[in-house]
C-alpha cells in the first residue's frame, strides 16, 4: 500500500468506520491476534479454521501512522523492504532492529517489483528472510514466474529454483509464502482458481521436500495477482490457497472491506 502518511491516516479512519458496520468481520480480525500462525495476508489476508488475519504492508514513511491508524482493529502492519544487516553503511536502507523499535512485526521479501527494478535475487531474498526471522519478525516470501516463463512451460522450474535458493535453511512458523505470477500483477489478468491451485500444490510439494510433510502442511501459501472482491472467493475455495497478497484492490476502503468479508466467509 503505497500511500503517504496523510492518506494512510485517512484510509485508517475510513476502515475503522466501516468495521463498525461489520461486527462479524471485526471480531474475526481481532481473534487472529492470539496466534501468528493462524493465517495469511497485504495487503495480505488469510483464512484459517476460525480466524482472519490481515496485514497492510506500507511504505516506510507511513509505518508509524499506519500503526496508529489501525490500532484496535486487529489489522497488522508490515514493512515492504528491510535490509538483512543490523547496521552498516547502507544508505537509504532500514534494518530489522529499526522496524522492531517502531513496533512492526511483519516484512515482505522477494516481491516481483523488488526483483525486477531493484536487483533482488533469490540469494538476497534468502538473506533477508533468514535475518528477519532471526529477529522474531514474520516474513511473507514472494515467488512467481513471468509471462514468458509461463508461456515456455517453465512455471514449475522457476518456482522450484526460487524456493530452493531463496528459502531459509530451517523451517519457521513465522514464514509465509506468496505465489504471485508476475504476468497477473496489476495487469487485470488473474490466474484461474484452478491455475492458482496447481501452482500452490507444487509450492506445497517443494516445501514438503525442504521441510518435511508435517510442517509443510501447516504453512500458509497466499495468492497474489489482480485479486479483487469479485474473484477472491473462488481463489480461497481451493485447498492450497490459504489467503491473498492483494495490491490495487486493497487501497480503497470499500474494496478492502469486501476482501475482508470474503475472507471471513471463507473460514
Amino acid at each position: 500500500m503505497n500511500l503517504g502518511p496523510k492518506a494512510t491516516r485517512e484510509f485508517g479512519v475510513a476502515i475503522q468506520a466501516l468495521l463498525k458496520t461489520e461486527p462479524k468481520t471485526a471480531s474475526t480480525l481481532l481473534a487472529s491476534q492470539s496466534n501468528p500462525m493462524t493465517n495469511a495476508t497485504t495487503n495480505a489476508e488469510t483464512k484459517s479454521v476460525s480466524k482472519l488475519m490481515s496485514v497492510l504492508f506500507v511504505s516506510d514513511v507511513s509505518l508509524t501512522d499506519a500503526l496508529k491508524a489501525f490500532a484496535g482493529t486487529g489489522i497488522e502492519v508490515g514493512a515492504q523492504n528491510v535490509h538483512w544487516e543490523d547496521q552498516g553503511a547502507f544508505t537509504g536502507e532500514i534494518s530489522p532492529p529499526m522496524i522492531k523499535e517502531l513496533g512492526i512485526e511483519w516484512t515482505l521479501v522477494g516481491h516481483s517489483e523488488r526483483r525486477q527494478y531493484f536487483g533482488e535475487t533469490d540469494e538476497t531474498v534468502k538473506k533477508r528472510a533468514q535475518s528477519h526471522l532471526k529477529h522474531g519478525l514474520k516474513v511473507v516470501l514472494c515467488i512467481g514466474e513471468t509471462k514468458a516463463e509461463r508461456e515456455a512451460a517453465k512455471t514449475e522450474t522457476v518456482i522450484e529454483r526460487q524456493l530452493k535458493n531463496g528459502l531459509p535453511d530451517l523451517p519457521n512458523e513465522r514464514l509465509f509464502i506468496a505465489y504471485e505470477p508476475v504476468w497477473a500483477i496489476g495487469t487485470g489478468l488473474t490466474a484461474t482458481p484452478e491455475q492458482a491451485e496447481e501452482a500452490h500444490a507444487f509450492v506445497r510439494k517443494c516445501l514438503t521436500e525442504r521441510y518435511g510433510k508435517e510442517f509443510a502442511a501447516k504453512m500458509l501459501i497466499l495468492y497474489g495477482g489482480s485479486v479483487t472482491p469479485e474473484n477472491v472467493s473462488g481463489l480461497l475455495s481451493k485447498p492450497n490457497v490459504d489467503g491473498g497478497l492483494v495490491g490495487g484492490a486493497s487501497v480503497k476502503p470499500a474494496s478492502y472491506l469486501s476482501l475482508l468479508q470474503a475472507g471471513t466467509n471463507a473460514l
